[in-house]
């Protein structure tokens, strides 16, 4: 909900609403929307739990809840504790509750949302992980689904049984419950509440690398050249603390990196982009620029005393912003001015639950003082460290679009909040180099898509110790389909770029990366669905079928969008939807008897749009592209390409073309393929394609071809 309208909808709900929103329990609810309905409890104090920091629409009353309207909330308060719980009858498949350890069903868990620095996720046996999504999705048999969102910030614990029990530590709270005939109906409604993610830059979708820490500028270069020397496709190279002077955050180490415009500037000559970290913690030094400005502007979150609350992280002692002061994120803001202008392409927040060394649980202490501001209230701690990194990055997002405004920012953050998503990417945190970690990699991204968060991945290679040779070959070759696709690990640890364990490493790395970039533009178009229907880019399998409830548990095979399914070697044979899936080869490799690279299977009836290979997006171009179609049993296919240009936001005032391909059987064995394409860009009559049919004896291809209608031949 936008602040500036908070007030006004306040008033509304305390004076006008209806009476047949009133329960006979006391409690009050109404549907907000088709299908959306909102319940109050009875000693609900809109000051303690809103704003709402997920819901973007304000939620007014539209119709009274049909009788029939099975899931409602119980509320109460036991033992000085907010409870809302939800029951229905028969059984549901529950997913989603955002970044979680463990199965894709969560059926039978516990979750406690608590963002926490948890190394490993070895902390509360990884029940509560770095970010708070305070949402569940439920999957009936016939596909049917509902949503709950828990509505408030605090400190809570969601319990996932046959009754799904929302506890909090703050005061009464209003439960949201979605119904919706399918699942994907249920995310776009999701996304129509909680908003969508911004077009990333192109270069965002490109291939990582990354280290605690590359230092110094001399190994940044060294490792940007051999990526060009040996063919192997990247597009952004990260910084660590370590380019920190002292780790102060917005200063460059003078011996390390004494002149980051000119390592940058380098990098861009070689088609790299860089990311460069900035955390909370601001260092308690006088002199320093950064403190000195947070003291004279009384930007610090305060302790219980009402003084400068002070907690040890990488810089030593520290004083942290108070987000919730609307002038503390104005100046946050600024401080990214003269920082962007060296150069740096995107920015990193860590640290951001925010971790404290020697805070209690690793954080701040429950009691501290947050001011708050405009429609933000002031409170403590508990009220609001779920929401820390959220409004943090919502400062930094707000400071890069301010200090280059051409440019479409791209945030990585390790915490957020439900909605978050609109905001910044989001990776998992410190996880371990181990089989277990590689295979767990795939529900936590699944869930997080799940919860309307479609730009996530692992540390690729594990964050903590060091994989053997096989390890990281099969974490590349399945991690090069990771929405994001970074490479991570600490200090004295083995090194993890694509080369570094040796010849064979290095061959799977190269052809799972090229495999990466000859999907670009159909990834990029995922990202374009993601941005305006709220639909995640990796699903999980059961979407191809969403009434066949064997798949529903399936956490090692994946969807990238509708139409490629990708199994990993590691996994086995694996049960596929119902229907045509044929393997595809993207560059050459055999995917069906590699040991490494993951089967890709393309759905009949999808037509897939596929680029050459190329070392960096800012090669990439559609002036030719290929199109692998796989017809279906009555010979036809579909499929879609968004183009727009990268970067910037032309594409906001229509600047975009939409290209949709069908093809058809002509005759006894031949098939034609026509574009049709909206959109004022209107490229496609410039661009040159290649067809190629996936038969069961191969692929058959047509000549290259710039026309909007080709025919290949031979098909059958």
């Amino acid at each position: 909900m936008k602040l500036k309208t908070f007030f006004q909808v306040i008033l509304f709900l305390a004076f006008f609403l209806p009476g047949w929103i009133t329960e006979a329990s006391g409690q009050k609810s109404f549907l907000t929307a088709s299908n959306t309905a909102v319940f109050y409890p009875v000693n609900f104090d809109s000051a303690l739990t809103l704003p709402s920091f997920s819901i973007e629409k304000d939620l007014l009353p539209w119709k009274e809840i049909p009788s029939g309207w099975e899931m409602r909330p119980q509320f109460s308060v036991e033992n000085g504790k907010a409870i809302a719980k939800v029951t229905w009858t028969g059984h549901a498949d529950l997913y989603g509750t955002g970044e979680v350890k463990g199965a894709l069903k969560r059926n039978g868990t516990e979750v406690i949302l608590w963002n926490t620095d948890n190394y490993g996720y070895g902390k509360a046996s990884g029940k509560r992980l770095y970010q708070s999504h305070p949402w569940v999705f439920g999957v009936r048999p016939d596909g049917s689904s509902f949503g709950i969102i828990a509505d408030h910030s605090w400190k809570q614990t969601i319990s996932l049984t046959d009754t799904i029990i929302f506890t909090s530590d703050g005061p009464p709270f209003r439960i949201i419950i979605i119904e919706k005939d399918t699942p994907q109906e249920l995310l776009k409604t999701l996304a129509d509440l909680t908003g969508t993610i911004d077009m990333p830059p192109l270069w965002a979708l490109g291939y990582q690398q990354c280290r605690f820490s590359y230092y110094p500028e001399a190994r940044v270069r060294k490792i940007a050249t051999e990526f060009r020397k040996r063919n192997i496709p990247c597009d952004v190279i990260w910084m660590d603390i370590d380019y920190m002077q002292n780790y102060k955050v917005f200063t460059f180490d003078s011996a390390h990196f004494p002149d980051p415009a000119r390592l940058n500037n380098f990098l861009h000559q070689n088609g790299f982009k860089s990311v460069w970290m900035i955390d909370p913690g601001i260092k308690k030094e006088r002199g320093y620029f950064v403190y000195d400005q947070g003291s004279a502007g009384h930007h610090w979150v305060l302790n219980s005393n009402r003084e400068e609350f002070n907690g040890r992280v990488w810089p030593g002692t520290c004083a942290f912003p108070d987000f919730t002061i609307p002038e503390t994120r104005r100046w946050w803001e600024s401080l990214y001015k003269d920082f962007m202008q060296t150069g740096i392409d995107g920015v990193w927040n860590d640290m951001n639950e925010p971790s404290v060394f020697n805070g209690p649980g690793g954080s701040m202490p429950e009691d501290n003082i947050h001011r708050g501001g405009d429609a933000l209230p002031e409170g403590t701690h508990l009220r609001y460290h779920n929401v820390y990194g959220l409004l943090m990055v919502q400062s930094s997002r707000e400071g890069i679009l301010k200090a280059l405004p051409g440019k479409r920012p791209f945030v990585l953050s390790r915490s957020n909040f439900l909605g978050g998503q609109k905001y910044a990417a989001t990776w998992t945190g410190d996880n371990v180099s181990s089989w277990d970690h590689l295979k767990m990699s795939t529900p936590m991204v699944l869930n997080l898509g799940l919860s309307g968060q479609p730009f996530s991945g692992p540390d690729i290679g594990g964050f903590s110790r060091s994989p053997d040779p096989e390890l990281l070959a099969h974490w590349m070759a399945i991690g090069a389909f990771y929405p994001f696709s970074r490479n991570h690990a600490e200090k004295n640890t083995a090194d993890q770029e694509p080369w570094a364990m040796g010849q064979m490493v290095e061959d799977v790395s190269r052809t799972a990366l090229q495999r990466r970039y000859r999907l670009l533009p159909y990834l990029y178009t995922l990202f374009h669905e993601a941005s305006t229907t709220g639909m995640p880019v990796m699903r999980p399998v059961w979407f191809a079928d969403i009434r066949d409830t064997t798949l529903r548990g399936e956490q090692e095979a994946f969807l990238l969008g509708t139409d490629l399914l990708v199994i990993p070697k590691w996994s086995g044979k694996r049960r596929l939807p119902q229907g045509i899936w044929k393997s595809i080869a993207l560059v050459g490799e055999d995917s069906q008897h590699d040991p490494y690279h993951p089967d890709l299977k393309l759905r009949g009836g999808a037509i897939l749009p596929m680029s050459r290979v190329i070392q960096s997006t800012a090669d990439f171009h559609t002036d030719s592209l290929t199109l692998l179609v796989c017809p279906d049993a009555d010979h036809k296919a579909a499929g879609t390409l968004y183009v727009d240009a990268g970067e910037g936001f032309g594409y906001r005032t229509g600047d975009y073309e939409v290209n949709s391909f069908t093809a058809r059987k002509s005759g006894k064995n031949a098939l034609v393929v026509r574009c049709k394409t909206t959109g004022v860009r209107q490229t496609a009559d410039k661009r040159c394609y290649q067809v190629g049919v996936v038969t069961d004896s191969g692929v058959v291809w047509s000549p290259w071809r710039k026309n909007s209608r080709i025919k290949v031949t031979g098909i059958l």
